[in-house]
């Protein structure tokens, strides 16, 4: 993970990191060999430097992390889904472009 900003979310810290946190949190679901999510990477880690100190951002790896990608019903990677309060409220799925995460985390914010 390239930013700082980027935190990993595991099974082990997903409740406190995003369903227990304060403001909402954009949720990369990926994977090492998927190569779309790799092309979503570096819009990932903007996202996370421009909301630093206004929304959390980070990845979840699939491949090691299957419990939470069963739960959200993940089907396709990369998803992207931004919880508010605990509950997903924006759902991408595919490659998806700078302005239309930030669009919705901007509602939010």
């Amino acid at each position: 993970m390239a930013s700082q900003n980027v935190h990993e979310f595991t099974t082990d810290n997903f409740q406190a990191q995003v369903l227990d946190a304060d403001g909402p949190v954009l949720v990369d679901f990926w994977a090492e060999w998927c190569m779309p999510c790799r092309m979503l990477a570096p819009t990932i880690d903007q996202i996370a430097d421009e909301f630093a100190g206004k929304a959390k951002v980070g990845k979840v790896d699939t491949d090691n992390n299957q419990a939470i990608g069963v739960q959200y019903e993940i089907s396709a990677i990369p998803t992207v889904i931004i919880f508010h309060a605990g509950q997903p409220v924006r759902k991408f799925v595919g490659l998806t472009n700078k302005a239309d995460l930030a669009a919705a985390l901007n509602d939010l914010v």
